[in-house]
């Protein structure tokens, strides 16, 4: 039997770019405010999930073509990369890094290597949660 789920689809969808957008300023935000790559990430992770359960496994996986397997690896080589990169400098492990610089539409600002190690745990949480939840979900 097909359900018919126009009002939930149509909530979803909404609702999705709501968290998401959100999951965006938690994950910008988190650098001078609480938040930051793990929120983030698992912010999206649950947009991901309300979609997943508005429609079907296949249907996402139609929509958006995300290899979560990679996802995760690519998060992790930046996170281990960016926190590594004191150390090719003769400097600790973790050491952080910023300065400031001038970009066109947004003017003067101050750009961290915390930024690069925050979008890695961002990438780990999202693929990690996501190859966990569709291989959960996929069982049928």
């Amino acid at each position: 039997m097909k359900t018919n789920d126009v009002i939930l689809k149509t909530t979803a969808q909404v609702v999705f770019f709501i968290i998401f957008l959100f999951s965006i300023h938690i994950f910008l935000a988190g650098h001078f405010a609480p938040g930051g790559g793990f929120v983030g990430g698992l912010l999206t992770s649950s947009a991901l999930v309300l979609l997943l359960l508005a429609y079907d496994l296949k249907t996402v996986q139609t929509l958006l073509p995300i290899n979560y397997t990679i996802m995760t690896a690519s998060g992790l080589v930046l996170a281990l990369g960016t926190a590594s990169i004191g150390m090719f400098l003769g400097r600790p492990f973790f050491k952080h890094y910023f300065d400031h610089f001038y970009l066109p539409l947004i003017g003067d600002t101050e750009l961290h290597t915390a930024m690069l190690f925050d979008t890695g745990v961002y990438l780990v949480v999202v693929g990690v949660t996501m190859t966990i939840i569709q291989s959960i979900g996929g069982d049928d």
